[in-house]
């Protein structure tokens, strides 16, 4: 009986994390402390190795078995395609560690959107749905 319950306790917790888990997944959230400049709240085309949109840049944070990443991918690409100063800079985790340590990228497709200025104003931790990354988008142009 006892073993019983403790499996019924483990489907039920693994249940609500999958939940909230799911329900969080590729979300773009705004940016905490919007009013502070903190360190490396502010990308330069050298930490990207690309140039900066001019209205806007969708940064993502990518890994080479990543089946989240290539739908994040072709979505970005279709965003940046349609909105004209957007743009699309895909990253590979691995190969900039130092990027992903100092904006604590914990997991791949990770998306950042940038304004025109490289400053993070939405972040997004798996991949997000193309309405919402056009409506981030919309808040950031303006």
């Amino acid at each position: 009986m006892t073993g019983a319950l403790i499996a019924a306790a483990v489907i039920a917790a693994a249940t609500v994390f999958g939940l909230l888990r799911r329900r969080r997944d590729g979300v773009l959230r705004a940016r905490r402390g919007s009013g502070d400049d903190e360190v490396g709240d502010i990308l330069q085309p050298d930490d990207l190795g690309a140039d900066l949109g001019e209205k806007a840049t969708l940064l993502q944070f990518s890994s080479a078995f990543c089946a989240p990443c290539r739908a994040t991918r072709r979505v970005l690409g279709e965003v940046a395609g349609m909105v004209d100063g957007v743009a699309h800079v895909e990253l590979d985790a691995e190969a900039h560690l130092d990027l992903v340590r100092r904006l604590n990228v914990i997991r791949t497709p990770t998306v950042l959107v940038l304004d025109d200025a490289g400053r993070i104003v939405r972040r997004a931790a798996g991949a997000p749905r193309k309405p919402d990354v056009i409506a981030a988008l919309g808040e950031v142009i303006q």
